[in-house]
């Protein structure tokens, strides 16, 4: 079964059959020594730091995977509210956790405002 992720606390067109509480997706990263060096040197120059952008990137969908994991765990076919928070540990390593609730939904009878899960 695939679990759709939303942002929403709703999904046009369907219905909520059943809640079956918070699920979360979390993460702990850090750029190995030479990566900070090479992100070292960049933050000389100014601009976008590549290599935090593509860890970040990661870190994000690796947390959302996970969500999506667990929700499918449960028997859920959906995740409402859907969001992020992370938190620095030391000065070396970031947290990442995505969070929503799991949820069981259904098509309405509108068919107007029908959305295509995937």
């Amino acid at each position: 079964m695939t679990v759709t992720l939303f942002t929403t606390n709703y999904v046009p067109g369907y219905k909520i059959d059943k809640v079956l509480g918070l699920v979360y997706g979390i993460t702990v990263r850090s750029r190995g020594l030479g990566g900070n060096i090479l992100a070292g040197l960049r933050t000389l120059a100014g601009g976008e730091i590549v290599e935090y952008t593509e860890m970040a990137h990661q870190a994000r969908q690796q947390a959302l995977d996970r969500l999506a994991k667990q929700a499918e765990s449960l028997g859920a076919n959906a995740v409402i509210s859907v969001m992020f928070d992370s938190t620095e540990i030391g000065n070396t390593m970031d947290e990442i956790i995505a969070f929503g609730t799991a949820v069981i939904i259904s098509p309405t009878g509108d068919q107007r405002q029908l959305v295509q899960l995937a």
